[in-house]
């Protein structure tokens, strides 16, 4: 939770005990829940207005996820244009050195 230990909740709430007082947290925790809430909300409220623009542009999230794919396998395809070459030399020189030595074997 954030990254918070138990000790540190602790000292944290022994903190806000000694700002706030008994009498006070219970009012303090009831504000932060509502905060949160709104946020929570507000951020719902956000991903929806996002979504309803990106359909009435006809972008809905099949033609979403398509439009990566087509980029994800142009990227594919590049660094195998690229690295292709590299690729076939390391597994010739691989084969050499096989030719040469034998298989290697990793002891464990």
């Amino acid at each position: 939770m954030f990254g918070i230990g138990g000790g540190e909740l602790v000292f944290i709430m022994f903190v806000v005990l000694l700002l706030f007082g008994s009498d006070k947290i219970p009012e303090v925790a009831r504000t932060m829940g509502k905060a949160m809430a709104q946020l929570k909300n507000a951020t719902n409220d956000i991903k929806n207005e996002i979504q309803k623009g990106a359909e009435d542009n006809g972008l809905d999230s099949k033609s979403l996820t398509e439009m990566t794919g087509g980029f994800n396998s142009q990227i594919n395809k590049v660094k195998e244009d690229l690295l292709g070459d590299s690729v076939v030399q390391a597994t010739k020189i691989k084969e050499d050195i096989e030719d040469i030595a034998g298989p290697v074997k990793r002891s464990r």
